[in-house]
């Protein structure tokens, strides 16, 4: 019989647990968020809160028209999270793309991804591409002009091409380190500078980044439009694919156009990151007038993609603040793909390779540097050199 009693006794203690494991029943609750919704929110779980942003209808009416005493007047729950979801008919006396959004609770979320995975992952890029190219240098060493030099240069390069490469070049290392130390320094710096320090350099650095990025977009275009016909994908390319275009074997010398593969990898790279990251700098250039990921996600749902790998498409109505929170995150997202690129550019057209750094110095190679790396562009040019209209001699 007190075994029975035991039993029943811890029977009747569990129950207010159970209980608790229920589900609550939202209408009873108004919308109010449980224990259990504030844990998981803090764990960082997905939450539905659909129980609350469908809850948005004005029920404490006074507290909307009467006037604010000494004491003011009852909080509305329900005004709050109508303000919040952008679901409330307000008006301000602000004009403006936001002046409607009085409330706006993604910019934790923004937070939170751009100081933890964004620079986290983005600096293991960095590193990551650093440490193959040391690997590299390491196993193959300095890629050398192997058949003897001829002394005679030929040109490589043109004024034009030289100059719109060199405005890419420097405005890019220029916005790169900006970028690093705006996205980074918050973290790695200002301790050690100090908040005054860092404020100022902060402010300089915005200044370079965003009037820089004019001269890049201009170089991006020039680049374009001189290279891209040396640059379409052809049967040539797959030869040089096949042996890796002699990288990691001496000897080795797959024929190649002015442009072999690799090289066109990293145009295209260039172009297509470039693009991008213009157009995510422009939206953060001029903030609330340009929307690129609403109609972005629009055409990325019509495909079908978003349903089918999670389930759900993706969010086709934002707010500005939205707008440019995607387009910081996505900015910073392509800056270290971008950058982690032209570092390995960076080495194998300086210190990398033997003969390199004079096609954008002086624009000249040598005969032998150009029949090693680009063989099929060599004997064009010699072809054109042989059929070029001779000057005329003067009559007599």
């Amino acid at each position: 019989m007190r075994a029975l009693l035991w039993i029943a006794l811890s029977f009747l203690l569990a129950l207010p647990a159970l209980a608790q494991d229920a589900a609550p029943d939202r209408s009873v609750t108004g919308g109010a968020q449980t224990l259990e919704d504030i844990m998981a929110r803090q764990r960082g779980e997905k939450l539905d809160d659909s129980f609350r942003r469908d809850v948005t209808g004005q029920g404490n009416v006074e507290a909307l028209t009467g006037q604010l005493g000494t004491r003011g007047v009852a909080s509305d729950s329900d005004v709050f999270r109508a303000l919040r979801y952008g679901s409330a008919n307000t008006t301000t006396s602000a004009s403006g793309p936001t002046a409607g959004l009085l409330i706006q609770d993604s910019g934790m979320a923004w937070l939170t991804f751009r100081e933890g995975p964004l620079l986290t992952y983005g600096l293991y890029i960095l590193a990551g591409m650093t440490l193959v190219i040391a690997l590299f240098w390491a196993i193959r060493g300095k890629i050398m002009i192997e058949g003897e030099k001829t002394g005679r240069n030929i040109v490589r390069f043109l004024s034009i091409e030289r100059f719109a490469h060199w405005v890419m070049a420097v405005s890019f290392v220029l916005l790169g380190l900006t970028g690093l130390f705006l996205i980074a320094g918050r973290k790695f710096l200002l301790p050690w500078m100090g908040h005054e320090a860092y404020a100022s350099v902060a402010l300089v650095g915005k200044w370079v980044h965003n009037n820089v990025s004019w001269a890049f977009m201009l170089a991006l275009v020039m680049v374009f439009v001189l290279w891209v016909h040396h640059n379409i994908p052809d049967r040539t390319d797959i030869k040089w694919m096949a042996k890796a275009g002699g990288l990691f074997k001496k000897g080795v010398h797959p024929p190649a156009k002015k442009f072999n593969a690799g090289q066109k990898i990293i145009f295209w790279a260039v172009i297509l990151l470039g693009v991008s990251i213009s157009l995510s700098g422009l939206a953060l250039l001029f903030p609330f007038e340009i929307s690129v990921f609403a109609k972005t996600f629009k055409i990325i749902n019509a495909t079908g993609l978003p349903q089918l790998v999670s389930g759900a498409s993706l969010p086709e109505v934002l707010s500005p603040y939205e707008e440019i929170q995607l387009s910081q995150l996505w900015h910073g997202i392509v800056a270290f793909v971008f950058i982690a690129i032209i570092i390995a550019h960076i080495y194998l057209g300086s210190v990398g390779m033997e003969g390199a750094i004079d096609t954008m110095g002086t624009g000249e190679v040598d005969e032998q540097w150009a029949k090693e790396h680009h063989s099929l562009w060599y004997e064009e040019e010699m072809e054109k050199a042989k059929i070029a209209p001779k000057s005329a001699t003067p009559a007599d």
